[in-house]
């Protein structure tokens, strides 16, 4: 199995990134995207990295943000095949409150709509073909971590604390262990690692690859996830985008060698 980034915050030589987060999978004969950046970015380093969007058979959206989704319609351009799949509660509805104004964060207005025949909503488990699996969160109060993010969606009872039901985590069986992909992990890393874990009992977990949405974190907090990560058991993690620099930093020093950073064009192999 392989992964190849082709958006992250961090750009290399010369591939650009931006704020968001799009990879590129292999396995066993299967390709798989998973989001498409904040823009056609995505597309235009696939190709200079030798990877054909074209190809892709199965396109999955960890979330409904904008720099995640915002790529979408270049990707149904430029694939005629491949269907895209979202969490049930993925909608064009999430919005950061920024003081007393609500700020859209959510996918772009209509492209549900626009490419309705090539979406696929989805719920709990779900296999997209053998050993590939889409996995929705189990777990309870996420709404609090919405209401701290100062993130909401907006629905017909009017603003609500985001509880992330449009997130989703991607995982991969491995003769190593599961593989779990979470481009924001809203929900804490190590709830996600949780949730993996009680849906295939008795499997190992062999990494996390995604970014993890605290580079607003104090440094005691940071501190205090790298210590859960650690007692899930998890082998390594790979993350980058939301998790911020500093962040990152204090991952590693609790971490160790599990902890790796994810860039623009990193390949990994698992």
């Amino acid at each position: 199995m392989k992964a190849l980034v082709l958006v992250d915050n961090i750009p290399q030589a010369n591939l650009p990134g931006e704020w968001g987060l799009s990879i590129y999978i292999e396995y066993k004969g299967t390709n798989v995207l998973l989001d498409t950046g904040a823009s056609d970015l995505f597309l235009r380093n696939a190709r200079k990295l030798g990877k054909s969007i074209e190809a892709v058979d199965y396109g999955v959206l960890s979330h409904a943000h904008y720099d995640h989704g915002d790529g979408m319609k270049a990707f149904f351009q430029n694939n005629q095949k491949a269907s895209f799949y979202l969490q049930q509660g993925a909608g064009e509805n999430c919005y950061k409150k920024v003081w007393l104004f609500h700020k859209y964060i959510g996918l772009p207005k209509g492209i549900l709509k626009e490419f309705e025949e090539r979406i696929v909503f989805t719920q709990g488990r779900y296999a997209l073909c053998p050993g590939i699996h889409l996995l929705s969160h189990s777990t309870e109060g996420l709404s609090k971590i919405g209401q701290k993010n100062k993130m909401v969606v907006r629905g017909k009872g009017g603003w609500a604390p985001d509880d992330f039901s449009h997130e989703q985590s991607l995982v991969f069986e491995t003769e190593k262990g599961l593989v779990i992909f979470n481009s924001c992990s809203h929900a804490g890393a190590d709830n996600i690692i949780r949730e993996v874990k009680e849906a295939w009992p008795g499997e190992g977990i062999r990494a996390l690859i995604g970014g993890f949405h605290i580079y607003s974190w104090t440094e005691e907090e940071v501190r205090g996830l790298a210590r859960r990560i650690l007692d899930t058991g998890i082998q390594e993690i790979y993350t980058g985008h939301c998790t911020g620099s500093r962040s990152y930093e204090v991952l590693k020093e609790e971490l160790g060698d599990k902890a790796r950073r994810l860039h623009t064009g990193l390949q990994m192999e698992l």
